[in-house]
């Protein structure tokens, strides 16, 4: 489940980073130099609007008791946020923290997913990942941070962004029985465990 969670988002993010912003396919104006310049201007506000828009989402986790700063990056409609709390926390505080930050990240007029750690080293390798889109950087190379930073993320995604048990295809083999749900195993260890 870790392995599809992180592939199915390394493949949104080659996605959204490789979609075409003009889908529409005209020949190219006689004026070269005025088709280079029209969309320089498009892709320097797209770029703003980005800009805007990360701006906008760090300061509502910031906006979160107990949240000091925040990083943001985004990919399609869903978002990979850092947060600095304060280290004397107690774990179950920063869990409800992460979980505020996710909730208020969906209830915003955005509507983003966020996947949210606390982790420092995570959260300033996603300062750094937002630096280097902003640098623009190859997209391949960031998909794959993105990738391995949500990997580790993914214990501590909310429980209603994770995908239902019927989504899931759930093979598991112990002792020769092959189990096709997690309630058919549950089942079964409870059953051996009433025979002892």
């Amino acid at each position: 489940m870790k392995k599809e969670l992180v592939m199915i988002t390394a493949l949104l993010l080659l996605l959204s980073g490789c979609g075409s912003m003009n889908s529409s396919n005209k020949s190219p104006s006689t004026n070269q130099n005025e088709n280079i310049n029209t969309q320089s201007v498009k892709q320097q506000d797209l770029s703003n609007n980005h800009k805007d828009t990360i701006a906008h989402l760090e300061e509502l986790a910031k906006s979160v008791e107990g949240v000091n700063n925040a990083h943001v990056v985004i990919m399609g409609n869903n978002a990979i946020v850092g947060i600095d709390v304060n280290a004397d926390l107690e774990r179950s505080r920063v869990g409800v923290i992460k979980y505020s930050v996710a909730e208020a990240f969906r209830n915003d007029t955005y509507g983003v997913n966020a996947i949210v750690t606390a982790d420092m080293d995570l959260g300033e390798r996603i300062k750094e990942i937002g630096a280097d889109i902003s640098a623009g950087h190859p997209v391949m190379g960031i998909a794959e941070e993105l990738s391995d930073i949500v990997g580790r993320i993914i214990p501590q995604v909310p429980a209603d962004l994770m995908p239902s048990q019927k989504d899931l295809q759930y093979k598991a083999t112990n002792n020769d029985k092959t189990y096709n749900t997690p309630d058919e195993l549950v089942k079964d260890y409870e059953h051996s465990l009433k025979g002892k």
